[in-house]
């Protein structure tokens, strides 16, 4: 982590204060996974904050061969427009345990985009809209609403197999590594927590989910 932190220090200190560069520990709680944070004013965030999405995935996939995932746009809770990119870092066994994310803040030169084009273009299709950097409390909420796009009604209409989709999108998405999700979740969708960790084990075939 050591090296991680001088890496991150000599990359911001390149682009400067516009450039914040993040350090995630994936060893630790998902609600405390950064350990390093330089420039942490672009998105509001510090040392000891919790995952974003792209870590919650990781740690909920534990995929071992992740790719990076990079020169993409995400949006800071404050409106803030940033160019980011996500490194995964494996340790000596090859085993993913950090990962590296740079974020510069594009706000002011989308301003100017017609005169700093190839600067600020992203070499990938369009999003329709840019990926958001938040908190891990409010990575839950987000979640939540996803799942019920996903479903498509309001929770009041839903019916059981609609939860079950609900829940099991939430699950597949990382929401149950927040801490205390499950009473938040619980609570949402007007069920025990019995009943949510049920319809969590309820297997695909032969449901309608």
């Amino acid at each position: 982590m050591e090296l991680l932190r001088q890496v991150a220090e000599g990359i911001a200190a390149q682009f400067g204060s516009n450039c914040e560069v993040v350090v995630h520990d994936l060893s630790r709680h998902p609600d405390h996974s950064i350990v390093t944070i330089v420039n942490g004013h672009v998105s509001g965030r510090a040392v000891g904050d919790g995952a974003s999405s792209v870590v919650l995935e990781q740690m909920e996939s534990n995929d071992p061969e992740p790719k990076d995932h990079l020169c993409y746009l995400t949006k800071t809770p404050d409106g803030k427009i940033l160019k980011s990119s996500t490194i995964y870092i494996r340790n000596g066994r090859g085993k993913v345990s950090a990962i590296l994310a740079i974020n510069y803040d594009i706000s002011k030169l989308l301003m100017v985009e017609g005169a700093v084009k190839e600067l600020i273009s992203t070499q990938e299709p369009a999003q329709s809209e840019p990926e958001k950097i938040v908190n891990v409390n409010d990575l839950l909420e987000d979640l939540i609403q996803q799942s019920v796009a996903l479903v498509g009604k309001p929770v009041a209409l839903m019916n059981k197999d609609d939860k079950v989709r609900a829940i099991r999108f939430l699950n597949q998405n990382g929401a149950f590594l927040v801490t205390k999700s499950g009473d938040k979740i619980a609570r949402y969708f007007g069920i025990s927590k019995y009943t949510l960790y049920s319809y969590i084990d309820i297997k695909q075939e032969g449901k309608s989910v």
